[in-house]
């Protein structure tokens, strides 16, 4: 371990969230605070990471991207206040901050009429603001309407056989007669649309928005085949009235991504699909901190199976292992053999129950804690 120790003195913390009790930014603060107390010379930079999900825009921030606020339409139809960020033309905007699950009271779920219809005005705000680039991140949603709502703030119009516009929601889709996508906001032409996604789900099917993630979102399996149908439905009309490309997006990977939304943004904004992680090292400035580094410190709250396929710390592993560069991981909790852990690129990963554990203490408690699992990582690496 000498060795190791002697090399490693510029580490790069290049972590996602610990999900319910630290962001991405105090992570890196707090494993920053344990590493000093055994290593008080060590060079330590952070890029706190995202995959696309919700904190995808905390992280755009943290990297040095200009805050902004808007008040669009909730997934219920409520008045919100979401946030993007920009910097040099180019936005970042989640999509679960204006039709996220966690926007939803406690308890309360609408599978079937909850709305993307924001996500759609935040992407018009950061147009407005003078977005030649955007970088659309998506995951956690309280909705499966195929991205008809965004479609719709963008412009798009969903129409039923009296010529009335369909209700917002998934499930009203099964009404739709007509579909007209030429009204959509003209500067979208002249806009690179990247897709960021972590999940490369098609749109309908046993592998699905509906079937996968409609019972997160309280669907019942009555919901989930009425879902399915009106997505299929949806994509149906949208052949007819766009072209048959539409219908073949419907199998496209990402386009089940956040109930659908993938759909939405594939056929009617022209976005490209890349997996979140990827697209979102790029746009943090993740490659100039990791040519610097000797040791990368990355993880989030789970390492477990869903890790490998696509979340952050996957793909912070795979771009340091391509560098030459070791990577260890910090979580609350593994669930990930060693051998897994050495194929995804990780040399080894410090847990939080490693210390405490009690899971309930782990999560009140997750900063302190995280603090002496960074000491012990100190000692191995850099003592």
């Amino acid at each position: 371990m000498a060795d190791a120790a002697q090399a490693a003195r510029h580490v790069l913390i290049a972590a996602d969230k610990f999900k319910g009790s630290l962001t991405a930014v105090q992570v890196a603060q707090r494993v920053t605070a344990g590493l000093r107390r055994i290593a008080p010379d060590v060079e330590v930079e952070s890029v706190p990471v995202a995959d696309g999900g919700d904190g995808t825009v905390a992280a755009a921030v943290a990297a040095g991207f200009e805050r902004r606020e808007v008040e669009v339409t909730g997934p219920l139809g409520e008045k919100v206040t979401a946030a993007y960020a920009l910097r040099e033309g180019t936005a970042v905007v989640e999509m679960a901050e204006a039709s996220g699950l966690q926007l939803l009271p406690e308890g309360v779920f609408a599978p079937l009429t909850s709305t993307t219809y924001g996500s759609g005005e935040v992407l018009l705000a950061a147009l407005d603001a003078g977005a030649r680039s955007i970088v659309f991140g998506v995951g956690g949603s309280a909705t499966t309407d195929g991205g008809a709502g965004m479609l719709a703030a963008l412009g798009a119009r969903f129409l039923d056989a009296s010529g009335n516009p369909v209700a917002p929601g998934g499930g009203p889709l099964a009404t739709l007669a007509s579909a007209d996508l030429s009204g959509l906001d003209p500067r979208l032409a002249d806009v690179e649309i990247v897709l960021a996604s972590d999940v490369d789900n098609p749109l309908t099917g046993p592998k699905g928005a509906p079937a996968v993630y409609g019972p997160q979102k309280g669907a019942t399996p009555e919901d989930v085949a009425e879902l399915d149908a009106a997505l299929d439905h949806f994509a149906k009309v949208l052949g007819e009235s766009v072209g048959p490309a539409a219908l073949e997006y419907a199998a496209s990977p990402g386009a089940g991504a956040a109930g659908g939304i993938g759909y939405g943004a594939l056929v009617g904004l022209g976005a490209s699909f890349r997996p979140g992680i990827e697209v979102m090292l790029d746009v943090l400035g993740f490659a100039p901190a990791l040519a610097k580094a000797t040791l990368v410190i990355t993880g989030e709250g789970s390492l477990d199976e869903q890790t490998l396929h696509g979340k952050a710390p996957a793909g912070v592993a795979a771009a340091a292992r391509a560098a030459g560069v070791e990577v260890v991981a910090v979580c609350g909790r593994l669930a990930l053999p060693p051998e897994a852990l050495g194929r995804a690129g990780i040399r080894r990963a410090y847990a939080l129950t490693d210390l405490e554990p009690d899971v309930a203490r782990c999560i009140a408690e997750a900063g302190p804690i995280l603090e002496d699992v960074a000491e012990r990582i100190a000692r191995d690496f850099l003592s």
